[in-house]
């Protein structure tokens, strides 16, 4: 029985990455791993964006499969495309298809997953647009309250000791440690002086009882 024989298809994203081979060793380590020892017919090397169709290698890579009889590797199933009607396309051309990740799914298997893996693109999308209107919708100003709360507990921690020391000396109440930070000259996160009203907000942020 003849052995098995293997075209290989590789895509990087970029211009770069086709330059510097970043992502195309791996990919080419993994189809080695998945031939077992067996010779490549033929390698082809993509240098696409993966949002276009016209793939020219992947083409030249499917007719020498399919006039050897071949089998066409990929490293993932992504390396091809995450469009279902893309992978339909494909599959119409009868050419068997093996992913080294999933190295058991069949051509059926290929466009059950990308038509699912579409559906859930769709589905998150939907979900983060309703997310951001709702966001909004509420005045929030859309990734940046994250970003504050981080700051203001920073902040916070930074004088946690200044205020417990301030308490241990005897300095009783929001006032009173609003004092004593303006007269150790340690200012608020914006640069002025302490207000009793601000020592309360610290305070709870940092569990402080007053």
């Amino acid at each position: 029985m003849q052995p098995q024989q293997y075209v290989a298809y590789y895509r990087v994203s970029t211009q770069m990455q086709g330059k510097s081979g970043l992502g195309l060793e791996a990919q080419r380590a993994a189809v080695e791993a998945f031939a077992q020892g067996h010779a490549l017919l033929a390698e082809f090397t993509e240098v696409e964006s993966g949002k276009r169709d016209d793939r020219p290698q992947l083409a030249l890579a499917l007719a020498a499969a399919k006039q050897a009889n071949a089998v066409l590797v990929i490293a993932k199933l992504d390396r091809l495309s995450r469009d279902v009607h893309f992978i339909s396309g494909l599959l119409k051309q009868n050419v068997p298809i093996k992913a080294c990740d999933m190295p058991h799914a069949d051509n059926f298997q290929f466009h059950i997953m990308a038509a699912v893996a579409e559906k859930e693109r769709e589905m998150i999308g939907q979900r983060t647009k309703a997310a951001i209107a709702a966001k909004r919708a509420r005045g929030d100003a859309w990734g940046t309250n994250a970003a504050r709360v981080d700051q203001a507990d920073t902040f916070a921690e930074n004088i946690r000791e200044d205020i417990q020391a301030l308490i241990q000396s005897g300095y009783k109440g929001p006032a009173a440690i609003a004092r004593g930070l303006n007269e150790r000259a340690v200012r608020t996160s914006m640069g002025g002086l302490w207000t009793s009203i601000q020592i309360v907000r610290v305070m709870r942020r940092l569990g402080i009882a007053g």
